[in-house]
């Protein structure tokens, strides 16, 4: 294996791994991250959705108490038989509409330009969002989630589907604007990440298995350590940050880097791979 071909699926690794629950959109930078190191053809791409497993590793980690205390009490307790419902219901929004425009989206918004479209787009929504009235706030905890709750956030979670967008941002900022607490909203993100980007990585794993081949296990194996390490490092600390920060720095972050991209571009400073 390509020494050069494996440090390209490290830093792809912890490019996913760090951004890809922060809401400033993993497929984003790793569109943008894949231009310039010029890995981008159609292995990169099912790369790139593939080591998205590694970051769910993470999360699943960090939140596995909870996550196995809701799975051993789903024969007797109600509350953990609803969060699981509610997961499985904000998911089958992405299930069905990623079926039905998955095609049409990777083929003609896969691009550097769009990616920088949607980061000021979404760095402006953050910022709408943030100027919440106090006592917008109906759910403080996820556990309090009702399945409409859970229905409406699996829909903001379809936006994601337009890269740049984020998934963590659609879902985090779109459940606070729906009236759930910031730290409920971080907590369903996450629960709702772990069907959403296995499934997301098997079905294209699956779907793309004729570019594959058993050489190429060094490459996917190497994205997913790096994915998994950065990705366990970023959501213990945004777990922390969220408890006393808001998301505005992640705003103008997102509004700075779309218009350098942008700038960029149309300069024809950097030559983004379309």
């Amino acid at each position: 294996m390509d020494i050069v071909l494996l440090v390209k699926a490290a830093v792809m690794g912890i490019v996913e791994g760090l951004t890809e629950f922060l809401p400033i959109s993993s497929t984003g930078h790793l569109i943008l991250a894949g231009s310039l190191l010029g890995f981008d053809d159609d292995k990169a791409k099912v790369f790139d959705i593939a080591i998205q497993t590694g970051a769910i590793f993470a999360v699943i980690l960090v939140y596995w108490q909870k996550i196995h205390s809701t799975v051993v009490a789903l024969p007797r307790q109600a509350k953990a038989r609803r969060l699981a419902l509610n997961v499985v219901i904000g998911f089958l929004p992405a299930v069905v509409l990623g079926l039905v425009f998955g095609k049409m989206i990777k083929a003609h918004l896969f691009i550097p330009v769009v990616v920088a479209s949607t980061f000021i787009i979404g760095g402006f929504i953050i910022l709408w969002a943030e100027k919440r009235p106090p006592g917008s706030v109906r759910i403080e905890h996820v556990d309090d989630m009702t399945m409409w709750d859970a229905l409406k956030v699996g829909l903001v979670q379809c936006f994601a589907m337009i890269p740049g967008t984020s998934r963590s941002g659609s879902t985090i900022i779109g459940g606070m604007l729906l009236g759930l607490s910031r730290q409920a909203a971080t907590d369903f993100s996450f629960f709702l990440a772990i069907p959403t980007l296995i499934g997301a990585g098997a079905y294209s794993l699956y779907k793309e298995r004729a570019l594959l081949s058993v050489a190429d296990i060094p490459l996917f194996s190497v994205g997913l350590v790096f994915s998994f390490i950065s990705a366990w490092l970023c959501v213990r600390w945004l777990l922390k940050y969220i408890s006393t920060h808001d998301f505005i720095p992640f705003a103008w972050y997102r509004i700075a880097f779309g218009i350098v991209v942008l700038a960029t571009a149309w300069t024809g400073t950097v030559v983004w791979a379309e």
